[in-house]
C-alpha cells in the first residue's frame, strides 16, 4: 500500500519565545516491507535543521530557531510504500542487541498489576511468539481505550491498575509485561492508516515490538489487538515513549504554551481515484 502522511505540530506562545531547540524523531527509515518514497520537514520560520541518528538507530533532526516567535509550526509530509509482513521487522539500517530492551524504565517499571498480568500470560505457550500473541490479545480484550484517562507521563503500572489508557499506555504495558517474562520488548512510534475512513487523527500512533528468536523483532499493536501490517508506518523506537516521542525540546521565554497536533494518513490509490471521480 502507498500511504501519504501529513503530521503538523503547532506551538502558540503567550509571549515571544526565543532560543527554541527541538529534537524531531519524525522521519521514517526504509527496511523490509517499508520503502520511504519521499519525505520532507518544513518549518514556518527561519530555522536550522541538523540530521543525525540516535543510539536506537532513529533518524533525528535538531531544529534551532534563534529569533523570537509567537508561534511555530513544524510540518512533516511524505509517501511510504508498505507491505504486510505479519508484523516481522527485518532489514533495519541499524539496531542494538535485543538484550538492551530488557531494561525497565520509570515509565515501564512493573508493580503488582503488571506482575499479575505477566503471571497470567506466563501460563500460556512456551515459545515467545505464543506468549506475545496472548499478551497482545489479553490487553486488547481487558483494557479500555480512553483518550481522557492518561497523559504522556502516565506509567504502565498506573494504566494497568486503572484498566484504561491510550495507545502509548497499551504499548508500555505490553513492553513491561514482556520484559517480566524475559522477552526483550521496545516502544515504537509511527503512523496508522485507519481503514474505517478516519484519516484525520489527533496524534501519531504507538505500538510495541517483541524479540522472537529466529524471527527477530515482531510488531504488536495491543490497542487494536493485531500485529502491525501494511497500514503501519514505523518511525522511531526506544525503551519507552521518551526515547521515541516525535517532538521534544526546550525554549527560553514564551510564557504559557498551547500545542496543537494534526495527523492525516491516507491511501494514495484511494485518494487518486477519488480525485479522478470528482
Amino acid at each position: 500500500m502507498q500511504l501519504t502522511v501529513r503530521h503538523v505540530t503547532t506551538y502558540s506562545y503567550a509571549q515571544p519565545a526565543r532560543g527554541i531547540i527541538q529534537l524531531l524523531r519524525a522521519t521514517p527509515a526504509s527496511f523490509a516491507g517499508q520503502n520511504v518514497l519521499d519525505w520532507r520537514i518544513d518549518v514556518d520560520h527561519d530555522a536550522r535543521l541538523r540530521e543525525s541518528r540516535d543510539g536506537y538507530g532513529n533518524v533525528t533532526h535538531m531544529l534551532y530557531v534563534d529569533r523570537p516567535v509567537r508561534s511555530l509550526s513544524i510540518s512533516v509530509n511524505g509517501h511510504v510504500l508498505t507491505e504486510d509482513r505479519a508484523g516481522v521487522v527485518q532489514g533495519l539500517p541499524s539496531d542494538l542487541p535485543p538484550q538492551v530492551f530488557l531494561r525497565a524504565t520509570p515509565l515501564t517499571e512493573a508493580g503488582p498489576a503488571l506482575q499479575a498480568l505477566a503471571r497470567a500470560i506466563d501460563g500460556g505457550p512456551d515459545p515467545a511468539l505464543g506468549r506475545l500473541h496472548n499478551l497482545n490479545a489479553h490487553l486488547y480484550r481487558t483494557m479500555q481505550f480512553d483518550t481522557e484517562a492518561t497523559d504522556p507521563e502516565t506509567k504502565a503500572e498506573q494504566a494497568a491498575a486503572a484498566g484504561h489508557g491510550v495507545c502509548q499506555d497499551f504499548a508500555h504495558m505490553f513492553i513491561a509485561a514482556a520484559r517480566l517474562l524475559g522477552i526483550p520488548a521496545r516502544y515504537v512510534s509511527g503512523h496508522l492508516f485507519r481503514r474505517d475512513g478516519a484519516h484525520a487523527q489527533e496524534a501519531s500512533h504507538a505500538w510495541a515490538e517483541g524479540w522472537v528468536g529466529d524471527l527477530g523483532w515482531v510488531a504488536f499493536d495491543p490497542a487494536n489487538g493485531i500485529c502491525a501490517d501494511d497500514a503501519y508506518v514505523r518511525v522511531a523506537c526506544g525503551l519507552d515513549y521518551r526515547n521515541a516521542a516525535p517532538v521534544a525540546g526546550a525554549r527560553s521565554g514564551g510564557g504559557a504554551e498551547e500545542l496543537r497536533v494534526e495527523v492525516s494518513v491516507g491511501d494514495a490509490a484511494q485518494q487518486a481515484q477519488q480525485q479522478a471521480q470528482s
